[in-house]
């Protein structure tokens, strides 16, 4: 049998549209073999996850996806391999959620100021106990007919430099990477590409990364095309990275990401679960 691994995706618990257990299931139906869960700043998806798995026959990973700030932007890194009960983790985690409590109420207010009221309400109760993402917003602007898409949400309204835009202060990069080793975690630099870095700033992040603990890079990501694995694998290689892989999925209404859909990691780049299985 083929193995078929995605180790980024998201659920409910943060801002995914399937629910753990569905999340699992869609696996199944997709032949992954191993799945790693990573929803944002959040551990709470796991254990339901972890027991869908078994059920399934599927390999599963117990992640999380942090943000991180570094020289004053911020990064996603990649927990993999954790332990959800680690303290120094859990506290991390709460931490984060307080900030994104206080960037959600900040971003209503935003909109209230263009006219637009009710959103912090509604966001929470779609998220429940969830981490509430500027993507809960995009959906409330987009079903209250503000937008006429998600895209149009973070262009007109929640993008940088929008009218609802809140910068955010972050867990500083080392400390992130602290909390994932703590955890027994593999830390994995999240989407390189997508960050929009020139060659030489990338290469004093992954500098940083490495000089920091961190042991991986998503060398295979969602929707990368094959310049972007190409230069993703140069990075792996000169700074000796494993190399990760994961779709980023977030929901079955997007037709060009989906779990398992992914190119095969290049075969000069050591894999990143070789390091915990």
């Amino acid at each position: 049998m083929i193995e078929k691994v995605d180790l980024h995706c998201h659920s409910s618990t943060s801002d995914g549209d399937l629910s753990p257990t569905e999340l699992i299931l869609r696996a199944r139906e997709q032949c992954v073999t191993s799945l790693a869960l990573t929803d944002h700043d959040s551990t709470a998806g796991l254990a339901e996850a972890q027991q869908a798995a078994d059920s399934a026959g599927i390999h599963f990973i117990p992640g999380i996806e942090l943000s991180a700030n570094w020289n004053r932007q911020c990064f996603h890194i990649v927990g993999l391999n954790i332990n959800p009960d680690s303290p120094s983790l859990q506290e991390g985690t709460r931490k984060l959620q307080s900030i994104r409590i206080e960037r959600a109420e900040r971003i209503a207010l935003k909109l209230e100021k263009k006219k637009i009221t009710g959103a912090l309400t509604a966001v929470s109760e779609q998220v429940g106990k969830g981490m509430i993402t500027r993507t809960h917003f995009a959906h409330f602007l987009l079903t209250q007919n503000h937008v006429s898409s998600m895209q149009q949400a973070f262009d007109r309204y929640l993008g940088k430099g929008k009218p609802a835009f809140v910068a955010t202060q972050w867990a500083e990069l080392e400390i992130v990477i602290q909390w994932i080793k703590e955890a027994g975690g593999v830390a994995v630099l999240a989407h390189p590409m997508r960050y929009k870095l020139t060659a030489s700033w990338m290469k004093r992040l992954l500098t940083a990364f490495s000089d920091m603990g961190g042991q991986g890079i998503e060398v295979v990501s969602g929707r990368y095309n094959p310049d972007e694995i190409h230069r993703a694998a140069l990075y792996a290689r000169q700074f000796n990275l494993a190399g990760s892989m994961g779709s980023d999925f977030h929901t079955p209404k997007n037709p060009w990401i989906e779990l398992g859909r992914l190119a095969q990691l290049p075969n000069d780049v050591p894999p990143v679960w070789g390091l915990f299985t």
